[in-house]
This record gives structure tokens, C-alpha cells and sequence, in this order.
């Protein structure tokens, strides 16, 4: 599973960061996305969770 990131569209609501912070999070200044650490459910519930769209899941 990959998860894209539009930073254009991001409205940094923090929902992603504070709902799974071990798969979204800011690492010196980059944002970085690593689905591997939790379950492909638990990363599709808070894709869809965000509040702008900026997040979408790649097959």
C-alpha cells in the first residue's frame, strides 16, 4: 500500500499525525509516511479521516 500526499491541498488539521503517529509524522521538517507500521485498515480509516483530501491511497 502507498499513500500520497498532496501538500497543496493540505490543511495541517493534524488528524493523520495525532490518530497514527508511528505512520504520519514530521521528521526534520519532512513529512514522511510509512504505511508498514499498522494495519492497511487502520491506515485506510484515517486517509479517509482527512479533513482536506490532501491524503490518497495508491493500489
Amino acid at each position: 500500500m502507498q499513500v500520497n500526499w498532496d501538500s497543496s491541498k493540505c490543511c495541517h488539521a493534524g488528524v493523520c499525525v495525532k490518530s497514527l503517529p508511528e505512520v504520519f509524522k514530521v521528521e526534520d521538517g519532512q513529512f514522511v509516511i510509512d504505511p508498514s507500521k499498522a494495519s492497511e485498515e487502520e491506515v485506510k480509516d484515517v486517509v479517509c479521516q482527512c479533513p482536506s483530501g490532501a491524503l490518497a491511497l495508491v493500489d
